[in-house]
């Protein structure tokens, strides 16, 4: 490959715990999402040469874990020669929706494409894990998994890993609310009980097992009565203005269930048509309207696919070789 040439691949925002799934379900969006770019230097070691999209982000490889991602797969391969990366920030961060999964899954697959595809997209679940270990301090797989690999997406076990994709048997649209608050997922984490009473156990896993059902089935009936979270969203639900009024909002206008998208402050809302996930969206705004938060929302559809090379867009300058 001619060494001036960029790789570029953009994988999507992702919804992760999915009501009832914690840290075990997650399912892509076709938009937002992030792009890096990737090619290959003479110089060996890895430069992040642009952040765009964004301030605050460290360019330092060992840093940003677009860096991270790519320093693990070319040490497993042995390469001698560098790279050089620019990401492309599409999503907000700090929003719940997997920014950090995106950027490291888009690393993880034009790397790969880069390097002639030594990995499976399988495999680059298990280096875009380690872009999540830098930015959250676990390397879990409920975003990244779901941005590589698109739709639904249950990860079964962690060791050894074993993911199950889903993919999208059903059509549905997601509607989400971004309420712009900081929300840090260590303290979403930290208020958690390490153990909970058998009887909500078992209506979790029962709801579990239903929403896994529902989609295989093609039952959005059922989908949607078993898009509960028992346990954690009760005690999570509080570190987030207006959640309770906003899911109400959003079933009341049709949809088939709601809940915190990852750790918050996005709240997300399942929908069977395009339309319906509109007046969704609709519905979930006007709670906030008035409130003095500002809010950013999406109606995205569940894809097929999940990470993907593009092309750049027409309206976008050309980066400098």
């Amino acid at each position: 490959m001619n060494h001036q040439e960029f790789v570029k691949a953009y994988a999507p925002a992702t919804v992760a715990n999915v009501c009832c799934g914690f840290d075990v379900l997650g399912f892509a969006l076709d938009q937002p999402g992030d792009e890096v770019w990737a090619r290959q230097t003479e110089a060996p070691g890895i430069t992040i040469s642009a952040i765009h999209g964004i301030e605050g982000l460290s360019s330092d490889p060992a840093e940003n874990v677009i860096g991270v991602v790519a320093q693990k797969m070319l040490d497993r391969l042995g390469v001698t020669h560098g790279l050089e990366l620019q990401l492309h920030k599409g999503m907000p961060v700090g929003s719940g929706l997997g920014s950090s999964a995106a950027s490291s899954a888009a690393a993880a697959f034009a790397v790969n494409e880069l390097l002639g595809q030594p990995f499976t997209t399988l495999e680059l679940v298990e280096y875009a894990m380690e872009g999540e270990r830098k930015a959250s301090g676990s390397a879990h797989a409920d975003n990244v998994a779901p941005a590589l690999l698109g739709g639904f997406v249950l990860v079964r076990a962690y060791d050894p890993l074993d993911v199950v994709p889903l993919g999208v048997p059903l059509a549905l649209y997601c509607t989400v609310l971004y309420p712009q608050i900081e929300l840090k997922t260590s303290l979403s984490r930290s208020i958690l009980k390490q153990e909970i009473p058998l009887k909500k156990g078992i209506r979790q896993w029962g709801n579990l097992a239903g929403l896994m059902a529902g989609l295989l089935k093609k039952d959005y009936a059922l989908l949607g009565r078993s898009l509960h979270d028992e346990i954690f969203e009760p005690e999570r639900s509080v570190l987030i203005p207006l959640f309770k009024q906003v899911k109400e909002a959003a079933l009341a206008a049709g949809a088939l269930g709601a809940g915190i998208s990852g750790s918050g402050p996005s709240i997300f809302a399942l929908s069977a048509s395009q339309s319906q996930a509109q007046a969704v969206q609709q519905a979930m705004e006007a709670v906030y309207a008035g409130s003095g938060i500002d809010t950013k929302s999406y109606v995205a559809q569940v894809p097929e696919q999940g990470v993907r090379l593009v092309a750049p867009s027409p309206l976008q300058p050309a980066l400098p070789l």
